[in-house]
């Protein structure tokens, strides 16, 4: 259908790639073609792909990040992810690169301590700290700590219990990370959560890098307290800098992915920083925002465009 929008007299090949998610409703994506028109974008090639469209964009003096971020009232409107990169990206899965990823509610589906607390009866109300925090309404690291107090006297096999009946893999995940391990990238995983399951999630996908907090555990029981410095935004952002460095990989060459507003710093360090399924504010701020589909629609924006 996007085929029919493509551009007959333009003699230019494309400088961007346009990523258009998929929908069943023509009409979105006719309001997109008319917002390309009026932004004096030609669409110049149009290819289907996995749980979406590529296109390929002549737009002079316009770039990936900026368009993105105009588009993105659009986006939320249609119901549609919306999101440009140069047609030779970079980050680009033919070139090194470092894949930097959240852990709960991005490549696991749940929130750990919500699941955690619901073992004590209190997942609400944990689960309502975690959304605040979330969506940056409270301090994250002040917010750990209180949520974690609450776990104080559990016992510690409840952990593997949530491993095991409660975690499950985001969509797209294992073919994410397969994808750019094939690509020779390095993959590390920092999250606000916890080291338990961020080593059970490095041994089984393979993961080069992870850091999360560290539960206090004595006689075999939670005590409601973390041992050592807090997993913060700030320190999210520090690790992504500091490994890019530690592996010679050019920081533009990084890929960004979280849905809190803890992951913000991170996502705006990164060469390309996506709020993934994210909290309102999270998908506001962040350079991009992919909503729809898994994780692996990410690897489209790694990719060169190729045009008819």
């Amino acid at each position: 259908m996007l085929k029919s929008y493509v551009s007959e007299c333009c003699e230019h090949a494309a400088n961007l790639q346009l990523y258009l998610s998929q929908t069943s409703h023509d009409e979105s994506y006719a309001k997109v073609a008319a917002a390309l028109a009026d932004a004096k974008l030609d669409v110049v090639s149009a290819a289907q792909v996995s749980g979406g469209w590529k296109l390929g964009i002549y737009a002079q003096g316009s770039s990936g990040k900026f368009l993105s971020k105009q588009f993105r009232k659009l986006s939320e409107e249609v119901g549609i992810d919306i999101a440009f990169v140069d047609a030779i990206p970079t980050p680009s899965l033919e070139q090194a690169g470092i894949l930097f990823m959240d852990m709960d509610s991005t490549l696991i589906q749940c929130e750990c301590i919500d699941e955690i607390a619901d073992f004590l009866g209190i997942k609400d109300e944990i689960a309502s700290i975690t959304q605040r925090a979330m969506e940056g309404e409270l301090d994250f690291s002040e917010s750990l700590v209180a949520r974690v107090k609450l776990l104080a006297g559990l016992d510690e096999s409840v952990l593997k219990q949530v491993y095991d009946e409660r975690i499950r893999l985001t969509q797209g995940a294992e073919r994410l990370i397969a994808t750019v391990h094939d690509a020779g990238w390095k993959v590390g995983l920092v999250s606000g959560g916890f080291t338990y399951f961020t080593a059970l999630l490095k041994e089984r996908l393979s993961l080069d890098f992870v850091a999360a907090n560290t539960l206090e555990i004595v006689d075999g029981k939670l005590t409601g307290r973390v041992l050592g410095d807090i997993v913060d935004a700030n320190v999210k952002q520090a690790l992504l800098k500091q490994q890019s460095g530690d592996w010679g990989i050019d920081l533009a060459a990084s890929v960004a992915l979280g849905d809190g507003a803890n992951d913000l710093p991170m996502l705006n360090a990164a060469g390309l920083g996506i709020a993934f399924h994210a909290k309102p504010k999270v998908r506001e701020l962040a350079p991009y925002a992919l909503s729809d589909g898994g994780l692996d629609q990410a690897l489209h924006l790694l990719t060169p465009i190729k045009e008819d």
